[in-house]
C-alpha cells in the first residue's frame, strides 16, 4: 500500500514545515488528481496511522480530488472528459493523449496555528 508512504512523506513534510514556523498543523490540503493512482479513502487511513503518536495527530487531512482534463487539438482547448476509460474531447470525439489535469499529488495548503 504506497499510500502509507506517501502518508509518512506528507506528515515528515509538515512537521519540519511547523518547526520552521513554530506552530502545530491542524490540516493538511492535497490535491489527488483521478489518474494519480492513490485511493483517497487509504490515504485518509494512511494519514491517521503516519499521525500517530506524532505533533500532528488529530490534525485533518483535507482531499481535493480534481478530475482529468484534456487537450483537444481539434477544438484547441481543455476539456474534462466523460470516463477515465476513454481520452476522446466530450464535445466533438477527437481521441486525444494529452493529459493537462489529473495526475496530480499536490500538497497545497497547511493549517498552523502558533
Amino acid at each position: 500500500m504506497h499510500e502509507l508512504s506517501i502518508a509518512v512523506s506528507i506528515v515528515e513534510l509538515a512537521q519540519e514545515e511547523a518547526e520552521r514556523l513554530g506552530g502545530r498543523v491542524t490540516a493538511v490540503h492535497l490535491r489527488l488528481g483521478a489518474l494519480c493512482g492513490v485511493m483517497k479513502e487509504a490515504l485518509e487511513t494512511s494519514y491517521e496511522v503516519a499521525c500517530a503518536d506524532t505533533p500532528l495527530q488529530g490534525s485533518r487531512l483535507v482531499i481535493e480530488e480534481l478530475p482529468v482534463f484534456v487537450y483537444c487539438p481539434r477544438c484547441e482547448d481543455e476539456r474534462p472528459i466523460d470516463s477515465v476509460q476513454s481520452f476522446r474531447c466530450p464535445k466533438c470525439g477527437t481521441a486525444t493523449p494529452d493529459v493537462r489535469q489529473g495526475k496530480e499529488v499536490q500538497l497545497v495548503a497547511m493549517e498552523i496555528e502558533e
